[in-house]
């Protein structure tokens, strides 16, 4: 495959997009288009274009794509979640609307001739796990699993146009991730750390609010947009669907201390009884107000900030996940073999991604 090219990254203000916004834009031959609603934050040296459009509205991406270069690849990692985040996961109206949104981004850019490369973002939720239990460790090549789920209406949508118009796509699964973007539905950087700068703040300990046998799986954003990089120039990631992990295995309760060292903070003492119950106490809200007109940061409020981020690490670190006989745990081997084996250690990005939220003045 032709290295370099237009890359168009659909959902560049969350905790994906970001990442790949920051790579590419990085990288020798590409030129950058970033699709989102909010201006992605990113360093100040990524050189890139920002395109707003409502992916709802079909009239509004053909314009938006008529507006552009041609596009040579697209990573599509725009989503639609539900308030609470659990709720909208077996709601066939939101499947329906998130299959929708990537049809109408998908068409104009597949009749316009110039498409290489697709890279579509699923998860760990293609293996059914919030329907039953799943075998471990979960691999890519088996059956689809058999259940409602907006992924399916995307693959089966990427697969047909494809075909039609002949472009390669590739598929990623990746699990927990980790990065700098505020507002988002799932970056459990985000409420940690905001966490720890309130206990800083209010003089409350750093007390790990879950289930101290909670197990993750993690992927840095920077290694992400890697593999978005390199299956967008290996003919090995043509066709294919991968999961993708940092490679080892991150415990919370285990890095807890480490975060703490990290923040000047005591973590002995009594727990909230979830984050979202922690940021909705008015004494919580009026301290990060604040901080935040103290240190000058980007972020004024704590949703801005959080997006439904704490909700997913309350699901992360909750009773139900952590008393799972068997955690769900996924293969990347199909990955290795394909020719993609970059790590990273997970606490490492853990820290690295707290640090970077603090010089992008996301966090004090």
């Amino acid at each position: 495959m032709q290295q370099g090219g237009h890359i168009l990254i659909a959902g560049a203000s969350g905790v994906i997009g970001s990442g790949a916004v920051e790579h590419f834009a990085r990288l020798p031959g590409w030129q950058v288009t970033a699709l989102s609603r909010r201006l992605p934050v990113v360093a100040e040296d990524c050189p890139f274009s920002h395109v707003l459009a409502d992916l709802i509205d079909p009239e509004a991406c053909r314009s938006a794509i008529a507006s552009l270069p041609p596009v040579t690849h697209m990573i599509y990692a725009a989503v639609a979640e539900a308030p609470g985040l659990v709720s909208g996961w077996r709601d066939p109206q939101l499947m329906a609307l998130n299959g929708a949104m990537f049809a109408n981004l998908l068409d104009p850019l597949a009749q316009s001739g110039a498409l290489q490369h697709v890279s579509l973002v699923q998860g760990a939720k293609a293996y059914g796990a919030q329907y039953h239990d799943v075998e471990v460790p979960a691999r890519e090549d088996g059956p689809r699993d058999d259940h409602p789920n907006f992924y399916w209406l995307h693959e089966d949508h990427l697969r047909l146009r494809a075909s039609e118009a002949g472009f390669e796509f590739t598929i990623f699964r990746p699990q927990v991730l980790l990065g700098a973007a505020p507002g988002a539905a799932m970056n459990p950087v985000a409420p940690i750390g905001a966490y720890a700068a309130l206990c800083r703040e209010l003089g409350r300990p750093f007390a790990f609010p879950g289930n101290r046998d909670a197990l993750w799986e993690v992927v840095d954003t920077g290694l992400q947009a890697e593999a978005f990089a390199w299956a967008a120039m290996s003919q090995a990631a043509a066709g294919q669907t991968f999961n993708l992990t940092n490679g080892d295995v991150f415990v919370p309760a285990s890095a807890w201390p480490h975060i703490a060292d990290r923040f000047g903070l005591e973590v002995d003492g009594e727990p909230p009884a979830s984050l979202a119950a922690f940021f909705a106490e008015s004494e919580v809200q009026a301290a990060w107000s604040r901080l935040a007109l103290r240190h000058g940061l980007r972020i004024q409020t704590l949703p801005e900030l959080l997006g439904e981020s704490h909700h997913y690490v309350d699901l992360l670190l909750g009773d139900r996940l952590a008393a799972k006989r068997v955690p769900l745990m996924l293969s990347t081997i199909k990955i290795r073999q394909a020719g993609f084996a970059a790590c990273r250690d997970s606490l490492g990005s853990m820290l690295h991604w707290l640090d970077r939220m603090r010089d992008l003045k996301l966090l004090p």
